[in-house]
């Protein structure tokens, strides 16, 4: 890991720093108090060499024992207690790392969300926060243990026996270059390709679930299905072929740790030969064959901690990329909206990468109280504009003021508590009736939630609910048409009461029945308010104050509709193109 990412992992635990500290030392003494049995093992096995065959001889056996079990519970114990340590203070870490992510992400422009992927999102913040609780509780203790017990190991197996000592080396040094053969090379990207796979395959699976109701609809599964499976297969190859890139160095890597038995027998057996002295040797050999599980176990924690390391490095890059996002200015004042007049003078803005100006050179002014309407082709920069009022986005040039002030000197609270936005695909929350509509005003009183839903035209709505307001709206309880999600969105704005109601396309969707009823609820929750409509329905803006043609991302015309019409250009296409649209026969019966 880059010293720079390790620092800025642990500075998430804040005061928690000093148990990862403890942790790691007292792993670090644990695992040189594991090396300590096999010298005792040692001894006892050369005492009972040494007086065969009169084992009543043996005199120190019982303590050589007594210290190795010892000093293995010494071992355990320490190590327990640095998991204690470690797994508390990677916890902290783990929440502080969410914490300081969704702290930042509240701050991001709200059109922020509409540019990320919620699969995406959610492993970033929250799954990858908790792929560093298995690096800072096992695998951090567990590296400090790798780096303190091959230094141990070497001192010992030299003092024994400088010889064996050095052939127990070879199949060390063996297994460490296959697995820099396994971490380097072509695969030394792996992790960072393989949590990007990972993102991209939890995004998938997430927009492909949200998307099922509209897949059945449209019969279309097989079709739908493709990307989800794309990603699933590419997925599956990626992770085959860096399995099977692995293959002949983790090969080699299981033949190097197996090879250390062997080179022993056969170094001893020379040197049987050669010294003359096989007792001796023999011992040696003991120790050494006693020490084989040790030197395994130790080069399986260093392949498992290089790898949990290689992939908390890009974890936290990830994660910084959010965090380096520049977040919305807010301004610290009290400057209020009371009238509600809006004004746009030579705004530009763009999306997030993307060179090309969204809308350009945007100038309009609406009055408090004026009905706007926004019309144009798709993409042309309607529902842009609209967005930027409350502030979405943020403009790259030019000024968007309300009245008269500066939107980024408006705090953002008074902004949300003045401006209202009716999405053509509004969304309630798995809770009852009463407090989807209650969350726009939490100290609203019972008397004001319902006339707000009878303004909205509810009342309909309330009576065929099993439990009138208090019937749970979603899984587990009471699905409503897109319609009336609509009218209960708009009892919602309702009950807000802001000075700034934006419609986005808020009739789009909707049968006949429930579009005349939202028709009437708008009339009640556009009264003496400053009101801008996107619509596509031409009908619906028909008697706006002024009607703004939106094209390119550019204002091509403006005026009321007998106005526009009269110039007999872009807009009258279009109202002429909507009369036919709406008028279509077959076998010369009309068809509205």
């Amino acid at each position: 890991m880059k010293q720079k990412s390790f620092i800025q992992l642990l500075k998430y635990g804040n005061k928690h720093l000093i148990l990862t500290i403890l942790g790691i030392v007292l792993s670090a003494v644990s695992a040189v108090l594991a090396v300590i049995p096999y010298i005792f093992l040692w001894n006892i096995c050369k005492e009972l060499i040494d007086v065969y065959p009169n084992f009543q001889n043996a005199v120190n056996i019982e303590s050589n024992a007594l210290w190795a079990v010892g000093t293995s519970i010494a071992s355990i114990l320490l190590y327990f207690l640095g998991l204690i340590c470690t797994h508390l203070a990677a916890f902290r870490v783990a929440s502080n790392m969410r914490k300081v992510a969704i702290k930042h992400v509240m701050k991001l422009p709200m059109g922020f969300f509409n540019e990320q992927q919620t699969g995406t999102l959610r492993k970033v913040i929250d799954e990858n926060a908790a792929e560093t609780e298995t690096l800072l509780a096992h695998n951090l203790p567990d590296l400090a243990g790798t780096i303190v017990t091959p230094i141990a190991i070497i001192v010992i197996i030299f003092v024994i026996n400088p010889i064996l000592g050095a052939v127990s080396l070879i199949p060390i040094i063996w297994s460490i270059i296959t697995l820099f053969q396994m971490m380097g090379g072509n695969n030394s990207g792996f992790m960072k390709k393989y949590m990007e796979a990972l993102e991209k395959m939890s995004s998938e699976a997430v927009e492909y679930v949200r998307g099922i109701p509209v897949v059945k609809t449209f019969n279309q599964t097989v079709y739908s299905f493709k990307s989800f499976k794309k990603v699933i297969n590419d997925y599956g190859k990626f992770a085959s072929d860096y399995a099977l890139s692995c293959r002949k160095p983790y090969t080699w890597y299981t033949i190097a740790l197996n090879l250390y038995f062997a080179l022993l027998v056969i170094s001893a057996t020379i040197m049987f030969l050669v010294t003359g002295n096989p007792l001796s040797i023999l011992l040696d050999v003991i120790f050494y064959i006693l020490f084989t599980p040790l030197v395994v176990t130790m080069m399986n924690k260093i392949m498992y901690a290089t790898e949990s390391v290689g992939k908390t490095d890009i974890i936290i890059n990830r994660l910084n990329q959010i965090l380096n996002i520049k977040p919305m200015e807010i301004a610290n004042n009290n400057n209020k909206i009371i009238n509600g007049e809006i004004k746009f003078e030579n705004v530009y803005f763009s999306y997030t990468n993307d060179e090309k100006y969204a809308i350009q050179d945007v100038s309009f002014e609406v009055k408090k109280g004026e009905t706007i309407g926004f019309v144009g082709p798709s993409g042309g920069g309607k529902t842009t504009t609209a967005s930027l009022i409350a502030r979405f986005f943020d403009r790259n040039k030019g000024k968007i003021t309300i009245d008269g002030i500066d939107i980024k000197d408006i705090p953002f609270t008074e902004l949300m508590n003045k401006v209202a936005f009716v999405f053509q695909d509004n969304r309630l929350f798995h809770d009852t009736l009463y407090n989807n509509v209650k969350m726009a005003k939490p100290n609203a009183t019972d008397e004001e939630i319902r006339k707000a839903l009878s303004y909205a035209q509810c009342d309909d709505i309330i009576e065929k609910l099993p439990d009138g307001l208090n019937t749970v709206i979603g899984a587990g309880g009471v699905y409503l048409s897109g319609g009336e999600m609509q009218r209960i969105a708009i009892a919602r704005t309702i009950l807000k009461d802001a000075q700034i109601i934006i419609f986005d396309e808020a009739t789009a969707f909707t049968d006949p029945e429930n579009e005349v009823k939202i028709q009437k609820a708008f009339k009640h929750l556009t009264k003496n308010k400053t009101v801008i409509m996107i619509a596509h329905r031409l009908s619906t803006i028909k008697d706006a104050d002024k009607i703004i043609v939106f094209n390119k991302g550019k204002i091509i015309e403006r005026g009321n509709h007998n106005e526009l019409l009269e110039k007999n250009e872009f807009y009258a296409k279009m109202w002429k193109n909507y009369q036919k649209s709406i008028s279509w026969k077959i076998g010369g019966e009309v068809k509205c």
